[in-house]
């Protein structure tokens, strides 16, 4: 009798078929987000550099071949390209590369720093004291990636240090406006970590946003990023010329 109640438990703390297939599809669908992203990082950083040019067609069956990967992450990658206007879409006709002109990177720039100086003059004013010490930890890991000399890591550590500016924000429709703005954006402004010695240019622009923000200075936190975000451009406009 013991015996029968001990199985009965046993089969009870088991996860049902169900849940382990649950399980199994949440691990694959994370797998899914992050291998798109990585994809669109990759073709963003080939189309900058013109090694995929204007007009070129961008064959989902030849890049999942090229990248050992199925065509669902491919298609995924294009669509977030076309988010960035980089990509054309083309209905029952597959996708080409379309570089935005000229001044639909201005367009898009200029957004972007009003939104970003925007998020910290209120971050200057709002931001907790934890939120405050998460900002000079992340400078901190981006200083340790200036002297390593890692842009690609330098990028992804940069955006994280931007988002904790916008969450500091305190306002969550303004947050969630500035980082699709800036996801849309990111081919360019990642390009000009390419640029000799943005990376160090780049922290010090960073270490006077965050003077401004510890001091609670809300007009000098938004000229600080305004500034910034204008010579992330210009940066991204050198590199351009240089490609």
């Amino acid at each position: 009798m013991l015996d029968q109640r001990a199985a009965k438990k046993q089969r009870k703390a088991r996860p049902a078929p169900d849940a382990m297939a649950d399980g199994a599809e949440s691990a694959a669908a994370l797998s899914r987000k992050t291998l798109p992203e990585e994809l669109r990082l990759q073709l963003a950083d080939e189309i900058v550099r013109g090694v995929l040019g204007p007009g070129m067609a961008l064959d989902e069956t030849e890049l999942a071949r090229r990248f050992g990967v199925s065509r669902t992450p491919v298609r995924e990658a294009i669509r977030l390209l076309a988010a960035s206007g980089l990509v054309e879409a083309r209905p029952h006709r597959g996708a080409v590369v379309a570089r935005p002109g000229a001044e639909r990177i201005v367009g898009m720039f200029e957004a972007l720093k009003e939104l970003e100086a925007l998020c910290s003059g209120l971050a200057a004013e709002r931001m907790t004291g934890t939120e405050r010490h998460e900002l000079e930890r992340v400078h901190d890991d981006l200083a340790a990636l200036v002297r390593a000399g890692d842009p690609q890591r330098y990028y992804e550590i940069n955006l994280k240090f931007h988002v904790v500016i916008y969450a500091g924000s305190h306002n969550e429709y303004l947050a969630e406006l500035t980082e699709a703005t800036r996801a849309r954006i990111a081919p360019f402004s990642r390009a000009q970590f390419r640029t000799l010695g943005r990376l160090a240019k780049s922290h010090i622009e960073h270490q006077t946003v965050i003077e401004a923000i510890l001091r609670g200075d809300r007009d000098g936190a938004v000229a600080a990023m305004r500034e910034h975000i204008e010579t992330v451009r210009e940066a991204y406009v050198d590199y351009s010329d240089s490609v």
